[in-house]
């Protein structure tokens, strides 16, 4: 029996009322997607503020403080309630309220900012990617202070408007503050998935990226082939000899000198629960119709793409590109190439092993300049302690499914941020799905996984509270108490 129907679920009394609202939670959701907030785009930095604004009118009517905090980018949206007491835990809810850009404009069947319903699917951007997914967080704090007046723990709410555009704004801010304003027990993110319709999952590993651009320089201008080729390098050449000796084509292993000495092994128990999950190699291989899936030997699908770190060249370019034939020894080349990293990895580390490695295999007549563009840390959380059993408790009781514990291929660099400065748990609490379309045309959300998300979040909530006294935490300064909260 789940949650919803269980008449002795000590949050009845809040799910019983998020039933009767959610019509007009997701009369407000469609209202907040239906502002362009595109960080990634200056034409709409005045959209990006009025959709900062909309969110901090939402918290100060659910009955929250709040404070727009301004930054050299977006602005970051900070709200709280602490009314529980220093004995109480404290939970931090991040999300971001900027989207991806919508194009290509002409794939969407409906207009991407007039979220459309179709069947149980919202479709829209920034659905599921984050705003439908966070706005959970607010709706199901409002719903328990509009049954009780009161929350069972104290609640702090960090968005920021600027996460698809690096995010660098709330990056600094979390790092000047040092777990001063935003001291937390626990932190709540949701931007990743379930496992499968129907099947919970709490994220507790994310990759780390570190990236570069790889420019190789040869003769001062183009060059006739027949009349130079075999006597001048080719940077096109060369550098298809750096890229081949990036990683091992046989084995898939990276060939960086010194780039495993700090990856950390997957544990036996890790590789026994993704043994057991119900995954099927050849539903991927069908859906992408390749000829085979491949990587690093000695591991599965699954442990490759989540818990082993990966190179990729993501974009490359040289000579002659257009119709017919051009004999032409180019003059330069470059390519794009991401290291995905796991726990324990750092990309600064690493971006000081790949320029060693260039520069020794670089071959004579060219020079090499590598470009390190930006990284992320990798994030592996507790996913055994008690707040994270509380969490996934939470999330089988609303679903009345078992909840799996699961890692990601993707990155969301303020994670390891979080976990790092608060020195915290970091819970990711998904609710999308994997086929959403996230920055694609038709992104979507589940409109029963939003409510879904609302109870499991107020669920989550009432059982931390349960948990033993915590040992207070230092005082923070507080923000300016908000207007008369109105009724639901």
């Amino acid at each position: 029996m789940t949650a919803n129907s269980s008449p002795s679920n000590p949050s009845d009394d809040v799910f019983a009322l998020i039933g009767r609202e959610q019509g007009r939670y997701l009369a407000e959701l469609k209202e907040y997607l239906r502002i362009p907030s595109i960080s990634t785009d200056p034409a709409y930095r005045q959209e990006v503020d009025r959709c900062a604004d909309w969110l901090m009118a939402k918290m100060q009517a659910a009955g929250l403080a709040t404070e727009k905090i301004a930054t050299a980018g977006h602005p970051l949206v900070y709200a709280e309630w602490l009314g529980a007491g220093a004995d109480r835990p404290t939970v931090l809810f991040y999300g971001h309220y900027d989207v991806q850009p919508p194009d290509p404009l002409e794939e969407w069947r409906n207009p991407p900012f007039e979220p459309t319903e179709e069947g149980d699917c919202l479709v829209g951007r920034g659905t599921t990617d984050d705003k439908g997914q966070s706005y959970t967080h607010l709706k199901a704090v409002e719903a328990i202070l509009a049954v009780r007046g009161k929350l069972p723990v104290n609640v702090k709410f960090l968005v920021e408007g600027e996460e698809e555009a690096g995010g660098e704004a709330i990056e600094k801010y979390v790092r000047a503050d040092a777990g001063a304003k935003l001291a937390c027990d626990a932190v709540v993110v949701s931007d990743t998935s379930l496992w499968a319709p129907g099947i919970p999952a709490l994220t507790y590993g994310l990759k780390g990226l570190a990236y570069f651009e790889i420019r190789v320089q040869g003769p001062n201008r183009d060059l006739h082939s027949g009349v130079y080729g075999g006597g001048v390098t080719n940077p096109a050449n060369a550098l298809a000899e750096i890229v081949a000796s990036l990683r091992d084509c046989a084995t898939g292993e990276i060939r960086v000198e010194g780039f495993f000495d700090d990856v950390r092994p997957l544990a036996d128990w890790e590789r026994q629960e993704f043994a057991a999950l119900d995954f099927d190699e050849n539903e991927v291989q069908t859906d992408l119709a390749v000829a085979a899936l491949t990587g690093e030997t000695g591991y599965n699908y699954v442990e490759r793409t989540w818990g082993r770190p990966t190179c990729d060249v993501n974009g490359m370019w040289s000579g002659y590109q257009g119709k017919g034939a051009k004999t032409v020894l180019p003059a330069k080349a470059g390519c794009k190439v991401s290291f995905r990293l796991v726990a324990d990895q750092k990309p600064a580390k690493i971006a000081e092993l790949v320029r060693a490695h260039v520069a020794k295999v670089t071959p004579p007549g060219v020079t090499v300049e590598v470009e390190y563009l930006h990284g992320a840390d990798p994030v592996a959380v507790d996913a055994t302690g008690p707040i994270a059993q509380e969490a996934l408790a939470a999330l089988e009781e609303v679903w009345g499914n078992r909840a799996l514990r699961t890692r990601s291929g993707g990155s969301i660099p303020i994670v390891g941020t979080f976990s790092g400065v608060l020195g915290v748990p970091v819970l990711l609490m998904g609710f999308g799905l994997e086929d959403d379309r996230l920055h694609s045309p038709n992104e979507k959300f589940n409109i029963s996984h939003f409510y879904s998300g609302i109870r499991a979040v107020a669920r989550f909530l009432d059982r931390l509270a349960a948990m033993p006294a915590m040992p207070p935490m230092p005082a923070a300064p507080a923000v300016a108490a908000p207007p008369a909260r109105r009724g639901p």
